[in-house]
């Protein structure tokens, strides 16, 4: 059975879909826009906005009882790849025991509000 994992400390959805969905043992985090919950502004640079993203990712995470230890695969958007190496320095910081996550980047043509980095993941519930 799924069901929808909502929470105030990530940015609503800006669209017709959730900010995650738990079924069976996985939760699947929607890509996360680098959007401050609280205030609606996203940060300037390409390490803030990682920063931000993979913040809102963490909460996610934690509404559903999981955390960024339990990742298996995330995908990362960037608008620029010459913004690679920034995101890694920031990325590399949020998963504790060094044991990255599968994971995927690419460029996209645009990102939605025309951030610079959107952040999706796959984790273990």
């Amino acid at each position: 059975m799924k069901s929808c994992i909502k929470t105030e400390k990530a940015p609503k959805a800006i669209g017709p879909y959730s900010q995650a969905t738990k079924c069976g043992n996985f939760i699947f985090v929607s890509g996360q826009l680098p959007i401050n919950a609280e205030t609606g502004e996203m940060p300037a640079t390409i390490a803030e906005q990682t920063k931000q993203s993979l913040t809102n990712l963490k909460n996610i995470l934690a509404e559903a009882g999981s955390s960024m230890d339990n990742v298996v695969k995330t995908t990362v958007f960037l608008s620029d790849m010459n913004n690679f190496t920034a995101m890694n320095e920031v990325y590399a910081q949020f998963f504790s025991d060094g044991s990255f996550p599968a994971r995927s980047a690419v460029q996209a043509a645009r990102l939605p509000k025309d951030a610079l980095v959107e952040i999706e993941a796959i984790a273990e519930a």
